[in-house]
């Protein structure tokens, strides 16, 4: 045990007090509260009113992404989130942009492994405006009503940018790298290829795929709508009924049953582009986010590599070891990764810094984190958390993400306690369980010269 004198001790107290005193406190933390209506079509509406500015966030999350794909359809999910952008019966191509902006909001979309949500943030006397995009875009999209070779056209075009967006993530230093650590790490699981599918799948997808999915997947009983802001909930959700109630619910989707096989020995693959640095990309599986180790996982994921007292920035970025050494945990639907990537300097020798940062992690196996480093890790996932609900479009993204991701949007109100409750010894088992060589991914990246790229 390390014995400390008690002006260090006064000093580290100190330190912690004014580190503590820039973030909100946990116990500042009042519950959402947030009110849940099914309508019978099957649509998910949960409301949050904060009156606090004339301000709305309306959020429609469908439990669609690129998990729910198969070989041959890969992509299809993001290609399908620009395709809401091209128009409905009512609305031309681009149109909703204009009208968003012109009544001084703003709307954006995104997709992930779990879900693809759409977003508008208005001023609140908006929300009808908002309402009544969604559910045209959800009812009479262009690729389903507009005639075939209108359709055909407008698909062609935009799987064209969306293949372009595909060559930008190829040609990104390490983007490939990343995306090959997946498709190493996972055999079966649809969580081994990236939200951009593959290219050969996107050249292949026909309308029709696009059609099919949009039938299966676009539906009110596969939504979820978020409201958060300055409004009055009942005659919000009066409004959503009125836009979405008479749209049929289709068919549930087909569930999403391929489990990962436990990995058994450490999987290596190298990936030879040009580049100044090498690095390597590292995978650990790990538990999804409805685990009881997940937030432990969290917690091991700060510890590591969160802010700049972090173990791996002491040890590798502040004395010049490495350009970077980080790491990433995927809190989603099905069990996926905790991710580790480490960037060298230029020329210097990247097994040595595998071999480092191996070590480093390694050591969360026998020395107990103190109660200091533990409370400081819970400190920064809990003022992360605090800060983002300071707004109403954060505070929307996580009530959605949770119902989407998790089943119940409560998890929001249960995060701060789950991290709470994390101790030193739960710390030391899960390293043990998860974060071990024969359950790790790694994937070298191998700097070479433009001459040597042209045989590929």
């Amino acid at each position: 045990m390390i014995k400390r004198s008690a002006t260090s001790l006064f000093i580290m107290s100190a330190l912690v007090i004014l580190f503590l005193l820039q973030f909100p406190a946990a116990a500042d933390f009042k519950p959402l509260e947030v009110k849940k209506h099914v309508l019978d079509n099957g649509l998910v509406i949960l409301t949050l009113e904060d009156h606090s500015a004339p301000l709305v966030t309306f959020q429609i999350h469908y439990r669609v992404g690129s998990r729910n794909e198969r070989t041959g359809i890969t992509g299809m999910a993001h290609l399908f989130e620009h395709m809401m952008f091209k128009g409905s019966k009512k609305y031309g191509p681009e149109e909703l942009d204009r009208i968003v902006q012109d009544n001084g909001g703003t709307l954006n979309a995104f997709t992930s492994t779990d879900n693809t949500t759409y977003f508008e943030n208005f001023p609140s006397d908006k929300l009808e405006l908002a309402v009544e995009l969604e559910a045209e875009r959800m009812e009479n999209l262009n690729i389903a009503t507009a005639p075939e070779e209108k359709a055909l056209a407008t698909f062609t075009s935009e799987r064209e940018v969306v293949r372009s967006e595909r060559k930008i993530m190829e040609n990104s230093p390490y983007g490939p790298v990343g995306e090959l650590l997946f498709a190493t790490a996972f055999t079966a699981h649809p969580y081994q290829w990236s939200v951009l599918g593959w290219d050969s799948d996107l050249r292949a997808i026909s309308l029709k795929d696009c059609q099919d999915f949009y039938r299966t997947y676009y539906a009110p009983n596969n939504a979820v709508v978020v409201i958060v802001g300055d409004f009055n909930t009942e005659e919000a959700v009066a409004l959503v009924k009125k836009r979405f109630g008479h749209i049929k619910a289709q068919t549930p989707p087909p569930p999403v049953r391929a489990e990962e096989p436990v990995q058994r020995g450490e999987r290596r693959a190298i990936y030879k582009k040009v580049a100044q640095s090498p690095a390597f990309f590292a995978g650990y599986h790990i538990p999804n986010l409805t685990h009881a180790d997940y937030p432990v996982v969290e917690i091991i994921d700060t510890i590591l590599s969160q802010g700049r007292s972090s173990r791996l920035y002491q040890r590798f970025i502040k004395t010049g070891k490495a350009l970077d050494v980080s790491t990433y945990s995927n809190g989603t639907i099905d069990p996926n990764l905790l991710e580790v990537i480490a960037i060298a300097k230029p020329e210097s020798d990247i097994s040595q810094l595998e071999k480092e940062v191996f070590e480093e992690i390694e050591k969360l196996y026998d020395n107990p984190v103190s109660e200091e480093e533990l409370e400081k890790a819970k400190t920064l996932l809990e003022s992360g958390f605090l800060n983002g609900l300071q707004r109403n479009f954060s505070k929307g993204l996580r009530i959605g993400m949770a119902e989407v991701r998790s089943g119940d949007y409560h998890m929001v109100n249960k995060q701060i306690d789950l991290w709470r409750t994390v101790t030193p010894e739960d710390i030391i088992r899960v390293a043990k369980e998860y974060l071990h060589p024969d359950n790790r991914t790694v994937v070298t990246l191998v700097p070479i010269s433009p001459e040597e790229a042209k045989k590929f």
